[in-house]
Formats: C-alpha cells, structure tokens, sequence
C-alpha cells in the first residue's frame, strides 16, 4: 500500500492549478528506506537542492521534508523493518495559466511511500538483459544532471520494449553518443578501465552514480569519463547499471549480445553500501 503527505497533510489530493501538473514544472528525488532509515539521505538532499537552484524554485527546508518523512512512515509502523522507496517531489507550486513562472509561488512538497521493488537475486548473481531505445534524450545543459519532472522521453523509451526480461533500456542523444539508461545510469569496463558517460549536457547524475565514482577512486580503479557510442559498450568486458534502488546490477545481455558479470563489477557490488 502507498501512502502520501502533501504539504505536512496526510493525503493524495493537489491543485489541478499546480505547475508540476501543467509543466512539469520541479524535481524529484527516489531513495531508499531500510530499517526505519532513509539511505543516503544527505546525499539526496543536496541533489534535490541543486536542481531547485538549477531551476530557480525556492529551496524547501531539508529538516521539515525529514520531519514529514518520518510522519509517513509512522503510518507503517508494523513493517518498520521492510525496505521501501520513498519518492519526494518539489513542485514550484500553484500558479495561474501560462509558462512564466509568478512572481511569488509556494512551493509544493509531496512525499509518497511505496513497497519496494522484487529483485530476484538471480539479476545480481548472473545479470540482467538491457535494450538499446530509439527514443533520443534531448541535450539541455541547463536541465543537465537534476532530476526534473520531465520524464516523456523516458516513458516513450520504455514503452518500445514488450518483453518482461528486459530490465532498463540505453538512451543515446541525437548525436548517437551514449547518455544513460532510462532508469539508471551506465558502466562499463574495457582493458580494468572504468568507463561511464559524460552528463554534462543530458542525463541524470544519479546519486549511487556518484557514489560509485568515489569509490571506484578509493579503489585505485581508473575512471574515464567521456562520449562514446555503442560500439565501445558492445565490446567492453564487463558492464553494468546502477540506480539508488537497486544498487548494482550486471548486465548479461544487450539486446542479442551475450555479456558476462565481470571481477571489477563484482568488486563495486561488494563494497558499495
């Protein structure tokens, strides 16, 4: 069962005048609860910052957004101890027809609780099988890295495939460079490299993303950063995709290419935390 608070009210009712449902007009943040505690929480919050910078929409208090999850999740207090994802959206709030933002808005904070996804354990021991979209990510530098609320491109990407079996589905922009998957972010590794593309210009700069850059570098694994086509991910050794859900998960397939969990992808997965 899902539950939502919106502006500190327990409920799953907004203004049909508010501007993330006319323009998508905010940013969202996904993480993880785990026995009681949101996961990366510091983390998310700074991202959730950034992107209302970045969109010039006033900056909620991170403690009250803290104090209206823990008032959700008292709601399911009898399964405390179960993972679950929480979802927190900013919107710029209600405003009258018309895109130009008004002069003075009041931001709109909804915080919703969900059951978490069933990964069989099987994804993270032998891989999961990708697709390559057709849909292209537009490039925006100034929407570049936040996770805004306009995810079209993402829905019209993963409404290609049919096949339950597939997983996520690579993205490219119009120029064919690989940017991300539709839902997480893109590894790979050639010759012990590590390998993940540049975000400057689309793309989610997702949180375990960042996470597993800083540990790749505690790791002494060598990190390129950079533009590339599908031929350089069709030929890596190893590949993977990575979201604050799911953590990890190998790739064994692309599209009708076989790949093979390899030993630096199961180095992350066991130090990731």
């Amino acid at each position: 069962m899902s539950y939502y608070i919106i502006n500190g009210e327990l409920t799953d009712q907004i203004s049909v005048e508010d501007r993330a449902l006319n323009y998508g007009d905010g940013v969202f943040e996904t993480l993880v609860i785990k026995d009681g505690q949101a996961q990366h929480w510091d983390e998310h919050m700074d991202r959730l910052e950034r992107g209302c910078r970045q969109l010039r929409i006033s900056v909620p208090d991170k403690e009250l957004l803290a104090e209206e999850l823990q008032q959700l999740l008292a709601q399911q207090a009898s399964i405390r101890s179960e993972k679950r994802v929480v979802k927190i959206i900013i919107s710029r709030g209600v405003g009258k027809r018309g895109y130009k933002p008004p002069q003075e808005t009041k931001v709109t904070r909804i915080l919703g609780v969900f059951p978490f996804p069933n990964y069989p354990q099987q994804y993270f021991e032998e891989g999961v099988k990708i697709t390559v979209c057709r849909t292209p990510l537009s490039c925006n530098p100034v929407l570049a890295g936040i996770k805004h609320l306009n995810r079209l491109e993402q829905v019209m990407a993963q409404d290609e495939w049919g096949d339950s079996n597939i997983v996520d589905g690579i993205m490219l922009n119009s120029d064919q460079q690989v940017i991300e998957c539709t839902m997480s972010n893109l590894f790979w590794v050639t010759n012990n490299q590590l390998f993940t593309p540049d975000l400057s210009n689309c793309g989610v700069e997702g949180v375990t993303r960042t996470n597993i850059l800083q540990l790749a570098k505690e790791l002494q694994i060598h990190v390129i950063i950079g533009y590339f086509g599908m031929k350089e991910i069709l030929k890596a050794d190893e590949i993977f995709i990575t979201n604050s859900v799911f953590g990890i998960l190998p790739v064994s397939v692309v599209d009708d290419q076989q790949k093979q969990p390899g030993p630096i992808t199961r180095k992350l997965m066991n130090e990731l935390t």
